[in-house]
């Protein structure tokens, strides 16, 4: 009985390490990107042109291992109060702070842009851009993104779509007509079918 216990605690151990040692730490990652994003709003249809690349202060070769870069879309802290979804958290695989991505590129040490249109499916909410090199294994290892150490500058509003389009008050309206009609078609039909039943 002692040794199962001591089984069961030395397997609850081990999975405790594996969980904290897995995945990256995003306050271990050096923000050596400089991201800057300039909102362009037109007709019914929001862009956005990002460009990144590496900051100059850094000695040459800093960015040696930089593979990739993806850019995020991501929730600023006062779109993410009472919002567990949406939650920051310093291990990367449990971070919910960037759902969106933007764009996904190689990596060039030369000054990157994308111009993004902000898809509709984004839910109303401010935001930043963060964008992560990553490392050949794919791993994260610098970051870089719009806003300040306390994500209270630079940010922007994203209002999303939240309620219905005309076409779609139209085809309601359509199909509700319609079935009028049809009901009343069937009740003169079967009116009319049982007057000349009930004649013969």
């Amino acid at each position: 009985m002692a040794s199962t216990g001591i089984l069961l605690a030395s397997l609850l151990l081990l999975s405790c390490l594996a969980e904290t040692s897995h995945g990256v730490l995003f306050s271990s990652l050096k923000q050596t990107l400089i991201v800057t994003a300039s909102p362009k709003e037109g007709q019914g249809v929001d862009k956005l042109t990002v460009s990144w690349g590496l900051n100059q202060s850094f000695p040459a070769g800093s960015d040696s291992t930089y593979k990739t870069i993806k850019v995020k879309l991501c929730y600023a802290p006062v779109s993410q109060v009472d919002r567990g979804w949406r939650k920051t958290v310093d291990s990367l695989s449990k971070d919910k702070t960037c759902q969106f991505k933007v764009v996904a590129r190689p990596y060039s040490s030369s000054n990157q842009s994308f111009e993004w249109t902000i898809e509709r499916d984004v839910p109303s909410a401010t935001y930043f851009l963060r964008a992560y090199a990553y490392d050949a294994a794919d791993v994260e290892v610098a970051y870089g993104q719009t806003t300040d150490a306390h994500k209270a500058t630079n940010l922007f509003v994203v209002q999303g779509i939240t309620g219905r389009h005309a076409s779609l008050d139209i085809a309601s309206i359509c199909f509700s007509a319609f079935s009028v009609l049809s009901l009343a078609g069937f009740f003169i039909a079967e009116k009319r079918k049982a007057k000349s039943s009930h004649e013969k």
